[in-house]
């Protein structure tokens, strides 16, 4: 039995103890010798899937919170659809006063609020639309 940690020592020691107990007691014990270290390695198996099952369920509840922080599109084809046309028919009275009060000057300063508005949004309900990526996790390579 080599490589053991401490926990395996504590196993190990058990075990001589239960061999040694066994040829002091006989033969007729044996069996009774046997369910009991069994049943404490049982115990210890149990305690180590245990610690795995709750650090694996840790790091589950970790990963979702992270993806919950994440910034998602929140908004669906009809509320992007609306936005589209709530822009153009406040576009043309935009549009009228932009023209009227500065000619082509003021016109443009219009039109540039209107695209400047639009890209906004479609920045924010479509993540990477303008080459910013998503942060790779690293336990994206295990989950393929």
């Amino acid at each position: 039995m080599t490589g053991m940690d401490g926990r395996d020592t504590d196993l190990k020691k058990e075990l001589d103890a239960t061999l040694q107990t066994r040829r002091e007691l006989g033969e007729e014990y044996e069996s009774a010798l046997v369910d009991s270290f069994l049943e404490k390695v049982d115990q210890r198996i149990d305690g180590t899937v245990e610690r795995r099952v709750r650090r694996q369920i840790a790091e589950q509840q970790m990963a979702t919170a992270r993806d919950s922080r994440s910034p998602r599109p929140t908004d669906s084809f009809g509320e992007r659809f609306g936005f589209g046309i709530v822009s153009l028919v406040l576009a043309v009275p935009l549009s009228a006063i932009g023209g009227g009060v500065a000619d082509l000057p003021g016109l443009l300063v219009a039109w540039a609020g209107i695209v400047g508005v639009n890209v906004v949004q479609a920045a924010r309900t479509t993540p990477g639309l303008f080459g910013r990526r998503r942060r790779a996790d690293k336990d994206d390579a295990w989950r393929d």
